[in-house]
C-alpha cells in the first residue's frame, strides 16, 4: 500500500496520467497549458517573463492556418499566400527531479527553425520542421516551477513549395527514465523469417548507462498478440555495462501460425521490452510491430506475404485543408477511408517524414507507405528551404527518422528525396546518395531505398551509376523511360514514385508486371503550390480537402477497386494533355501549362473538367458529353427511362462515353457482369432549394465500401477525435443542388465546439476558424470536437429561407491508448 501511495503521489507531482505509469518509464503528454504569441518577444525564454496576455493553446497547433491569406504574404504561391513570421510558445509546469532519473522532452516536429529553452537555458536549434527530436532536460530542471519556451521562426520566405504550416504542429511529451535506460528509438524489432506456419522475431535494444557505476543488465521481452493475449516471453543474455557506455541487448523467439500484417489487415503485435538490472526492472517500453514478409522482384514487381500486388499509391502532403498541418487522427482516418474506397492501398509521404501517429494509423488500417525524407539536397527550390541546412543536418535527420519509424510494418520503402536538382552534377549527387543509402541501411537493413528521380535521361542517372545505387529505382512521370531503363538492365526493380491521373500512365503500369506500382500526384487536394492568386492551393487530388471525391476519383476507382461500381459524369471541357516530365509549371493532374494569362476558373482550373450532376447552367436544347466509369462488364445508360444503348467495358481503360441530347429529369446507368446487375448510378436534374441536410462521416461522398461506423461517430474529448458534419443543399426530392454561392451558418450546443469550417473550394478566402462557409458544389463542412465526457452535442446548420437541419452526437469518455509510444 505504501508503494501504491508513493506512485500516486509521484504522478500528482509530475502531472502524469495514471495509465502512463504502468512500468518504470513514465510518459507525460505535454500538450495542454501552453501560451502562444504570434510575434517575436525578446526575453521570452526567461522563466520570469510575463506571458499572461498570450493566447492559451493546446498542442499540436498550426498558427498560420488562421490566416488571413493575402497575395502580399511573403510565403507566396508556394505557401498558399498564408502568413509567416516568428512565434513563441511557453509552458510552466511543476516538477520534482529524483536521483537516478533523467527526463527528456520529445518533439514530433516543430515548423520550423526552432530554439528550445528550459528555464532560460538554450537546449538546441532544429531547422527541419518534419523530423522528430528530443533534449535531455535533466541538467536544467529543479524542484517546483519550471518553464519550457520555444521560439519558432519561418520569417524568411519563400521557404516551401507547398503549405507547411507554422508552430509546434505535432505532439510533445516528457519521458522520464532511469539513468540506465533504453536509448531513444533504441529498440528495433525485425522478423528475419516469416511464413504462414511460423515467424522468427528478433528484438535488439540499444541501452546506455549514464550512472556512475558498471551494472549487470539484460532485456526481458513479453510478446503480445494482436488480440491482447501473451504469446511468449524471452530474455537476452546478461551483460556488464560500464558507466557512460552503450550496448545492444539482443534476443529472439519463434512463434507458430503468426497473424500476419497485410493490406487491409493491420494485425499488430507488441513487444514489451523491460530492461533489468540485476533482475529488477529499471526501464521499459512498448513497441508495436507487424509480422510480414515483402520483396520487390525485378520481373514481377511487389509481393507481400508471398502474394503479388500492384501498389496503388497516392502522394499526400501534411495539411488537411481547414485544419492546416495540426491534423487529428480522426481527420486522417476519414481521408484514408475515402481513399481506400477508391482502391488506394499505399501512401507516399510527400515530401517529408510524417507525424508518427500517421504511421500508427497506416499500420492499423493496413496501408503501405513510402516514407520520404527531402524535397531538396544542396540545390534549393526556394531561397530559404532545407538546402541551407542540408550539409549539416541531412544525415542526422535521416538517422533519427529511420530509428523512429523502422518498427512500422506499413513502411515498405525509404525515399532519399524528390526531384533532386543536384543530380545533373554527379560529382555532388552520387556521394550524397551513397551516404544516404548507407545511413538508411545502417539503421534499417531490412527495407529498400528509392528516390523520386528527376528527368533521369536528362541528368544521365541511368548511365552514370546514380540510379543503380538505389535498391528500387523510382522515377516521376515519363513511364516509358523507366520501362526502357528496366529493359536495358532487367535486374532493376522499378516503381513510379509520382504519376498523373492520365489513363496512359495507368495502362503502362497495368500492362507491365515489372512496374511495381505508382503514386498518383496527388491523393487529396492540398494548400499551397497555388501558382497564382486567387488560388490558395492545388487541386490535383482524387479528393477535395474535405475528403469528398472529385469526379476523377471514380475513374480511378473503376481501375483500382474490385468492388462493383458505376458512376456518371458530365464532361464540360475537353481533357487536357498530361506532362511528360515533372518540371511542368502546374502541379495539377490535368497538366495544363499554366501561365500568367491562363484563366483561373474554380470549376475547370484543377484537373479533369467533369461534373457529377445533371443540372447544367443552360437548360436550352444542347448535347451533353457523358462519361461512365465502371469495373463491370457492360453499362446501359437511360435518359428518363429510355435506353441510350449498352456498351462493353473498354480494354484500353478509356471511359464509356455517350453524347446525350440534354433533357431534364433522370440519367441512369446500370452496370452488369455476367448479365447480372452489380451497380447503379443516377443523376437527376435539381429543382428549387427545399432542404438542408446535415450528415456525419462520409455519407455525402456516396462512396461504396465505406464502413458503417464512419457515418455515426461518438466523440471523445480527445484532441485526436473530431467529427465532420456535412451540410448539403437539396431540392424537394433530395437531389443535390450544385450551389457554390449560398452561405451556411453552423451553431453548436452542448459539450463541444466547432474548430474549423471548409468546403474544398481553393478559391475561397474566408477564414477556416469561423462558424459559417459558402457551399461548394452543394456542400460545406463543420469540424467538431467534444469538450467533455458526458452529454449530447447538437449541431445546427441554417441557410436563409429554409428550415434548419440539426444532428446530435453522443460524447463518451476518453480511453487510454493501448500502446503509448514514448520517443
Amino acid at each position: 500500500m505504501r508503494r501504491i501511495l508513493f506512485i500516486v503521489a509521484a504522478l500528482a507531482v509530475l502531472n502524469l496520467p495514471l495509465h502512463a505509469a504502468t512500468g518504470p518509464r513514465q510518459v507525460q503528454q505535454f500538450t495542454a497549458g501552453w501560451h502562444f504569441l504570434q510575434a517575436d518577444a525578446p526575453g521570452a525564454e526567461q522563466p520570469a517573463f510575463d506571458d499572461a496576455s498570450w493566447q492559451a493553446v493546446t498542442l499540436p497547433h498550426d498558427w498560420a492556418i488562421a490566416g488571413p491569406v493575402d497575395p502580399n504574404n511573403p510565403s507566396g504561391q508556394g505557401g498558399g499566400f498564408f502568413p509567416a513570421g516568428v512565434g513563441w510558445y511557453r509552458k510552466t509546469f511543476d516538477f520534482n527531479p529524483r536521483p537516478g532519473q533523467r527526463t527528456f522532452i520529445v518533439f514530433d516536429g516543430v515548423m520550423a527553425n526552432s530554439d528550445v529553452y528550459c528555464n532560460g537555458a538554450l537546449l538546441g536549434h532544429h531547422p527541419y520542421g518534419y523530423t522528430s527530436f528530443y533534449y535531455d532536460l535533466t541538467p536544467h530542471l529543479h524542484a517546483g516551477a519550471n518553464t519550457i519556451a520555444v521560439r519558432v521562426d519561418d520569417s524568411k520566405q519563400p521557404a516551401s513549395r507547398w503549405y507547411p504550416g507554422a508552430g509546434i504542429n505535432r505532439r510533445v511529451r516528457l519521458v522520464t527514465v532511469s539513468d540506465i535506460h533504453i536509448e531513444p528509438w533504441g529498440t528495433f524489432v525485425t522478423t528475419p523469417t516469416v511464413s504462414a506456419a511460423s515467424a522468427t522475431i528478433h528484438v535488439a535494444s540499444s541501452v546506455i548507462n549514464q550512472s556512475k557505476n558498471a551494472e549487470r543488465v539484460s532485456l526481458a521481452v513479453t510478446l503480445i498478440a494482436p488480440d491482447g493475449h501473451v504469446v511468449t516471453t524471452f530474455t537476452s543474455p546478461t551483460q556488464t555495462l560500464d558507466s557512460n557506455l552503450t550496448t545492444s541487448l539482443n534476443t529472439e523467439t519463434t512463434i507458430s501460425h503468426p497473424d500476419r500484417w497485410d493490406l487491409g489487415h493491420g494485425a499488430l503485435y507488441t513487444v514489451k521490452a523491460t530492461l533489468l538490472r540485476n533482475g529488477k526492472a529499471i526501464d521499459d517500453e512498448d513497441d508495436p510491430f507487424g509480422i510480414r514478409e515483402f520483396h520487390f522482384d525485378p520481373d514481377q514487381g511487389f509481393f507481400l506475404n508471398g502474394v503479388h500486388h500492384k501498389i496503388y499509391g497516392v502522394a499526400l502532403h501534411t495539411d488537411a485543408g481547414a485544419l492546416g498541418t495540426a491534423v487529428p487522427l480522426a481527420a486522417w482516418r476519414r481521408r484514408l477511408t475515402a481513399l481506400r474506397a477508391l482502391g488506394v492501398n499505399a501512401i507516399r509521404t510527400a515530401h517529408n517524414p510524417p507525424a508518427p501517429e500517421f504511421l500508427d494509423l497506416a499500420d492499423r488500417m493496413g496501408f503501405l507507405v513510402m516514407d520520404e525524407m527531402f524535397d531538396c539536397w544542396t540545390v534549393g527550390k526556394n531561397p530559404y528551404d532545407y538546402h541551407l541546412y542540408f550539409r549539416d543536418w541531412y544525415l542526422r535527420d535521416t538517422a533519427a527518422t529511420v530509428e523512429r519509424d523502422r518498427n512500422h510494418p506499413s513502411i515498405i520503402l525509404w525515399s532519399a528525396g524528390n526531384e533532386i536538382h543536384d543530380t545533373p552534377h554527379p560529382d555532388i549527387a552520387i556521394p550524397i546518395l551513397k551516404s544516404l543509402v548507407a545511413t538508411f541501411h545502417k539503421y534499417d537493413p531490412t527495407r529498400p531505398v528509392t528516390q523520386a528521380l528527376f528527368r533521369p535521361n536528362v541528368s544521365h542517372d541511368y548511365d552514370d551509376g546514380l540510379a543503380d545505387l538505389l535498391d528500387v529505382i523510382g522515377q516521376n512521370y515519363r513511364e516509358q523511360e523507366i520501362l526502357k531503363a528496366h529493359a536495358d538492365k532487367p535486374s532493376r526493380k522499378i516503381i513510379g514514385t509520382e504519376n498523373t491521373h492520365d489513363r496512359n500512365q495507368w495502362v503502362a503500369m497495368r500492362d507491365h508486371p515489372e512496374y511495381s506500382g505508382q503514386f498518383l500526384w496527388s491523393g487529396i487536394d492540398y494548400l499551397g503550390e497555388a501558382h497564382r492568386w486567387p488560388s490558395i492551393g492545388a487541386g490535383s487530388g482524387l479528393l477535395l480537402t474535405t475528403a469528398l471525391p472529385r469526379p476523377r476519383a471514380f475513374e480511378r476507382q473503376s481501375w483500382w477497386s474490385t468492388v462493383p461500381m458505376v458512376r456518371i459524369a458530365r464532361r464540360v471541357e475537353a481533357a487536357r494533355r498530361a506532362p511528360t516530365d515533372p518540371g511542368y509549371a502546374s502541379p495539377t493532374s490535368n497538366n495544363q501549362q499554366v501561365t500568367a494569362k491562363t484563366p483561373l476558373d474554380p470549376t475547370t482550373r484543377f484537373g479533369q473538367p467533369l461534373l457529377l450532376d445533371w443540372t447544367p447552367k443552360g437548360q436550352s436544347p444542347h448535347t451533353e458529353h457523358v462519361e461512365v466509369y465502371t469495373n463491370a462488364d457492360e453499362v446501359e445508360l437511360f435518359l428518363n427511362g429510355r435506353s441510350l444503348g449498352t456498351q462493353r467495358l473498354h480494354a484500353d481503360a478509356s471511359p464509356i462515353t455517350y453524347d446525350v441530347p440534354y433533357a431534364p429529369g433522370s440519367l441512369k446507368a446500370i452496370a452488369r457482369t455476367n448479365g447480372k446487375i452489380v451497380a447503379e448510378d443516377e443523376l437527376r436534374t435539381a429543382g428549387a432549394p427545399a432542404h438542408l441536410v446535415l450528415s456525419t462521416g462520409l455519407s455525402a461522398a456516396r462512396l461504396t465500401n465505406v464502413p458503417a461506423h464512419e457515418a455515426a461517430p461518438t466523440l471523445k474529448p480527445d484532441w485526436n477525435d473530431v467529427a465532420y458534419l456535412t451540410a448539403t443543399l437539396t431540392d424537394a426530392n433530395g437531389t443535390v443542388i450544385p450551389d457554390s454561392e449560398t452561405r451556411v451558418h453552423f451553431a453548436i450546443t452542448g459539450p463541444g465546439k466547432i474548430i474549423a469550417v471548409g468546403n474544398g473550394n481553393l478559391f475561397d478566402h474566408d477564414p477556416f476558424h469561423a462558424d459559417n462557409r459558402k457551399l461548394y458544389e452543394g456542400n460545406a463542412v463543420a469540424i467538431v470536437r467534444a469538450t467533455a465526457t458526458a452529454g449530447k452535442i447538437a449541431i445546427t446548420a441554417t441557410v436563409e429561407g429554409l428550415p434548419p437541419a440539426t444532428t446530435t452526437l453522443e460524447t463518451a469518455p476518453s480511453q487510454p491508448q493501448a500502446v503509448q509510444r514514448s520517443f
